[in-house]
């Protein structure tokens, strides 16, 4: 049975929704549900509009097609979510400071590299460089690292590598003295990550569905609020694969609601009273 979008006025057929599920889970590892036709429609809106397509069997036609690259890079990107913000949870940073960090330091590992998978705008690399600079200013140890932020949308990375925020999506996470400590005020409602927290942070596009071997090798990888989309087979693989990129002792931090249960025998779980985190088994 078809479904016509009221604001759209472009149907859904079943089979073309199947259709459309099957492109995007092999193109970014995402799995839709069975009933999220409005959410594609609302999100492919404006590129059926571009485009001049009639509906989704038509745009997953054009998707087939040689040459359709660009065309696929806004479609996967509309259908990415990039919901995240300043020390998102709170608490997975609080484990940083009072064990991974000082575990790094005790174990001579001073200069970590840092992995922010599926960063989206890049709150979180950032916050990452935040929390390690309050580390070092605490007197607990020293540590510089080099903090890779990576996501699959091209247009996420771009704003990311600005280290620019709207007001309001810097008192999202930010407190005031964090705010005036680590951001410059460039307008009436534009802030900028200052330059001595932007120097050990980049960001490039990468796939999750694709190799890790080009990022080189981690001591941490946050990897939060992502793996939920995956499928149980894609979700194992990538774990399995970012444990081969973990170095001896390396932590794996995953999303609240994300637990590694049997799907990664390769990590232990470390409970600290903040939280759970994984590490490297047997290293």
């Amino acid at each position: 049975m078809a479904q016509v979008t009221a604001r759209t006025n472009w149907t859904i057929e079943d089979a073309h929704y199947d259709a459309f599920r099957a492109f995007l889970e092999e193109a970014s590892g995402i799995v839709l549900g069975e009933s999220k036709q409005y959410l594609v429609a609302s999100r492919l809106g404006p590129i059926m509009a571009q485009h001049q397509l009639p509906g989704l069997g038509e745009l997953v036609e054009r998707l087939k097609r040689p040459g359709s690259n660009n065309l696929r890079n806004q479609v996967v990107e509309a259908m990415t979510t990039n919901e995240t913000q300043f020390f998102r949870d709170v608490y997975p940073f609080e484990i940083l400071r009072s064990h991974i960090f000082p575990d790094f330091q005790k174990r001579r590992v001073l200069q970590p590299r840092i992995w922010s998978a599926a960063c989206s705008s890049g709150q979180e690399a950032y916050s990452l460089s935040m929390c390690l600079q309050e580390f070092n200013a605490s007197g607990a140890g020293h540590l510089e690292a080099e903090i890779i932020g990576t996501d699959i949308s091209a247009a996420m990375v771009e704003k990311a590598a600005k280290g620019r925020y709207r007001s309001s999506a810097v008192a999202r996470g930010l407190s005031v003295e964090r705010r005036d400590r680590f951001m410059t005020q460039v307008d009436a409602d534009t802030w900028e990550v200052r330059p001595e927290v932007r120097r050990r942070v980049s960001f490039r596009v990468h796939n999750l569905l694709e190799g890790f071997g080009l990022l080189g090798r981690f001591d941490l990888i946050f990897c939060r609020n992502v793996l939920i989309y995956f499928s149980q087979d894609s979700r194992a693989d990538i774990l399995d694969r970012m444990a081969k990129v973990l170095n001896p002792g390396g932590y794996l931090v995953v999303g609240a609601s994300e637990s590694l249960a049997r799907q990664a025998s390769q990590y232990e779980m470390v409970r600290c009273p903040q939280g759970v985190v994984y590490r490297l088994r047997g290293k």
